[in-house]
This record gives structure tokens, C-alpha cells and sequence, in this order.
């Protein structure tokens, strides 16, 4: 028999049941209600967790990727975030309450990097809410839907926080959270395919990198410097 999915975020099927003028707002909005609040002084992992309650698991692990989202790594933040991503992501695939030690919580983000990230994360998320539907919904009914998306979370966080200098390796684990965060909150089964097919193509990517070496790293840095190099002066 299907299983109840608490603590899930609340999903569209859920909201139709509910009065309109109860409806939580989708998450772009939610994302921009949290960059006006946080926009002076930065904002700590605590304080997300406080703040966005039932829909942590969804927001947090559709923001905090956001960064990565990018052919270039960002040196310095994928550790941090990517620690943060994985313990979000192990304890959503055994049902549990969002929770990370003390020092992570009180780790803030701060407010020089929010508007980059809240900028990235509102144009992706507005892309993201035009596809995303309630589509083969039946599949989020049970448990083991649930801990496979956390598993795949927790493994793709793994190798995002991985400090390789290497265009991409960032790129391809983050778009796989974001993705899968994004379809659980929308019961979209369809896009949850998607960010299978993801993770699929991050392992084939690792994969790639793991065997081929120096060469194949030095292939791609050459294709990206060419893609996003500064024209010579005149």
C-alpha cells in the first residue's frame, strides 16, 4: 500500500485539498521573500531551517546548490555547502527532521554572496516552475521513492563537495539536487526521471574523469577558457 511521505514538503495535490488562501507560495517567491529579509546581514543556516519550517527540505536543497549551477567551480564554498547538502539529503531519505550540527548552523551565508545566488536561483527557479506539473504523481506514494531521491541527494552532494579545480564537477551533481528538490515539491514523476537521468550523466562525468585523467581535464579547461575568456584588448 502507498505510505504517507511526512516529513515531505507540502506538494500540489496537498494544496488543492486546502483553501486557496492558504496555498504556500511557490518557491521563487519564497526565495525572494528570504533576499529582502536577508539582503543587510546575511543569513545563517539556522535561520533558513527556523524559517521556511515544513518546506526546508525543498527550499534548502533547491538554494543551496544554486551556486554551482555554472560550468566554473567556485573555489572555497563547495565543501561547506556541499557537507550541508549531504546531511540534508541523508536525513530526508530516512524521513527525518532537517537538522546539522551546531557549527554548520550557525555558518552564515554571507550577504555579499546572497544577491548572486538569489539572482541565479530566481531566474533558474522561474524556468524550472514553467515545466514543473503534477505528472505521474502515484510515484511519490511510496516510502522508497523518498529515500532513493535522498540517497541519490546524498551521493550527489558527495561529489560536489569534492575541491576539484575542474569545469563541470560542480555543475553536474548540483543540477541533479536541484532538479530532483524541485520535482518532489511539485509531484512532478517526470522530472523526477529527469534528475535520475541527471545523476546518471554525473557518474558518466566522474567516470570520464576518474579513467581518462589529465587529458580529459585538460580537454575541458581548454573548451571552457575558449567559451569564457576576455577578448583581446584592441
Amino acid at each position: 500500500m502507498p505510505q504517507d511521505l511526512s516529513p515531505v514538503p507540502p506538494t500540489l495535490a496537498k494544496q488543492s485539498e486546502s483553501s486557496p488562501d492558504h496555498l504556500p507560495d511557490r518557491l521563487s517567491v519564497e526565495l525572494s521573500n528570504i533576499a529582502r529579509s536577508a539582503k543587510e546581514s546575511g543569513v545563517t543556516f539556522g535561520e533558513l531551517i527556523n524559517r521556511l519550517q515544513g518546506r526546508a527540505y525543498t527550499l534548502l536543497l533547491v538554494l543551496l546548490p544554486l551556486p554551482f549551477c555554472q560550468p566554473v567551480a567556485i573555489p572555497g564554498f563547495s565543501v561547506p555547502f556541499g557537507v550541508v547538502i549531504a546531511l540534508l539529503g541523508l536525513r530526508f531519505a530516512l524521513r527525518q527532521k532537517p537538522w546539522l550540527p551546531q557549527r554548520l548552523l550557525v555558518l552564515k551565508i554571507p550577504a555579499k554572496v546572497l544577491p548572486a545566488i538569489l539572482s541565479a536561483g530566481a531566474k533558474l527557479l522561474t524556468y524550472l516552475e514553467k515545466l514543473l506539473h503534477p505528472r505521474v504523481a502515484w510515484i511519490f506514494d511510496y516510502r522508497l521513492t523518498q529515500f532513493l531521491v535522498g540517497a541519490t541527494i546524498f551521493a550527489s552532494a558527495l561529489l560536489l563537495l569534492l575541491p576539484l579545480p575542474i569545469p563541470f564537477s560542480n555543475m553536474f551533481p548540483a543540477l541533479t539536487v536541484v532538479v530532483l528538490a524541485a520535482s518532489f515539491s511539485e509531484r512532478d514523476g517526470l522530472m523526477l526521471c529527469v534528475g535520475g537521468g541527471l545523476f546518471l550523466a554525473t557518474l558518466a562525468f566522474f567516470g570520464v574523469l576518474f579513467f581518462g585523467g589529465v587529458e580529459v581535464f585538460d580537454w575541458i579547461r581548454n573548451i571552457v577558457q575558449a567559451k569564457f575568456a576576455s577578448p583581446p584588448a584592441s
